[in-house]
């Protein structure tokens, strides 16, 4: 599938920035099931410092914001070539070894909530791979998709707990589980083009756990299936912080408003 991203994000303040860095982890990884045609990031309001890989192997950009500005606009046009493989990314590669993804984070620190659901799973699923359809099918029906209700700094105890939450929160919540069964699970950010929208809401997020003999593949809580075509992979990590499309920090009080327009549709 041929798929075409437009992506600008827009900030204002109400008072001139004296000084802010920003991460932008936006650039799609090279991996199988996918091919960048070609992808530009351009700024307004602000300066490149520079790019480098992560640990994770994501592409980082750090940018800093020009000295009294007031908006800043960062603009992505991308074209990409995917492949349907049923979300099986393959053997593990990059920087961080497998037994890496098995670390819990303030994010997927695993509470006494936590640990009930992965007991409550059947026992008698004997595959790695039903057994974790059949955990991302559990969250769904225990934590309702909700907008508004949850933030960025919102773990997997809490939203588990509450019953509500987003991609995120779905995400966080079977990586800290299934690494509970002992699997190796990370976070990725992506986009995913609906069917039945150009105009997307925002960037979106799910997990991947590495099953033996089978590799790393995808699960998408939210929507109750493994990556298809539609999903362009961008950064991964232990969690959201590692993964964070952007990132940083700010000098002075000035309050911040973001508005983003997202386009995925296939060409």
């Amino acid at each position: 599938m041929h798929l075409n991203i437009s992506h600008v994000t827009h900030y204002t303040y109400n008072e001139p920035v004296h000084y802010a860095l920003q991460q932008v982890r936006l650039t799609p990884k090279s991996t199988g099931g996918q091919t960048i045609l070609s992808w530009d990031i351009s700024l307004a309001g602000g300066k490149k410092e520079l790019e480098f890989s992560d640990q994770h192997n994501n592409q980082v950009l750090l940018f800093s914001i020009e000295p009294e500005s007031t908006e800043v606009t960062l603009k992505i046009e991308g074209e990409i070539e995917t492949t349907n493989s049923d979300g099986i990314i393959g053997k593990h590669g990059g920087f961080a070894p497998l037994w890496y993804f098995n670390r819990s984070t303030p994010l997927t620190k695993p509470g006494k909530n936590l640990r009930s659901l992965v007991k409550s799973l059947d026992s008698s699923i004997e595959s790695d791979v039903a057994r974790l359809h059949s955990l991302s099918e559990l969250i769904a029906n225990k934590v309702a998709y909700e907008t508004g209700k949850t933030h960025s700094e919102t773990t997997a105890e809490q939203s588990l707990e509450a019953g509500h939450g987003v991609c995120q929160d779905h995400a966080h919540i079977f990586i800290t589980a299934s690494r509970l069964m002992g699997f190796p699970s990370r976070y990725v950010s992506g986009y995913l083009m609906m069917n039945d929208r150009i105009d997307q809401d925002a960037t979106h997020a799910w997990a991947e756990t590495h099953i033996m003999g089978v590799g790393w593949v995808g699960f998408d809580i939210s929507n109750g299936i493994s990556p298809d075509e539609r999903y362009i992979r961008v950064a991964t990590g232990l969690d959201y912080r590692d993964a964070a499309p952007v990132s940083g920090l700010r000098v002075g009080s000035s309050d911040e408003t973001m508005n983003v327009s997202l386009q995925v549709q296939q060409q």
